[in-house]
């Protein structure tokens, strides 16, 4: 599949107050997310290479004990096995890549079908 309607994909919740679409490839899982306001998602780590791209919103970002407040046109890059954490102060529009493609989003999806 060379296109992808994010518009039409069916939305799963990732976690509480944090859905969207998502599209998995071999090696990558792409995501338009949605962050409700005031929404914590606690420090955590993976195996995964992520980039998290800001369309809309402010969303306080921390990787590796560094902090910074993102807004629209910004994005933060997590290397594999960092220790990220994110707050959304406002509500937030985001798009996540992460490499390589994550089993447990695609085994999100499957469960919500």
């Amino acid at each position: 599949m060379y296109f992808i309607d994010f518009n039409r994909r069916k939305k799963v919740q990732i976690w509480e107050g944090i859905t969207g679409s998502l599209y998995h490839s071999e090696k990558a899982t792409f995501g338009h997310l949605t962050l409700e306001k005031g929404i914590l998602l606690p420090q955590h780590r993976h195996e995964h290479e992520q980039w998290s791209h800001v369309i809309e919103g402010q969303l306080e970002f921390t990787v590796n004990d560094e902090t910074q407040v993102l807004s629209a046109g910004m994005a933060a890059y997590i290397p594999s096995w960092a220790p990220h954490s994110a707050k959304a102060l406002t509500a937030c529009k985001v798009i996540d890549c992460f490499m390589p493609f994550r089993q447990d989003f695609k085994d999100l999806e499957q469960k919500s079908m």
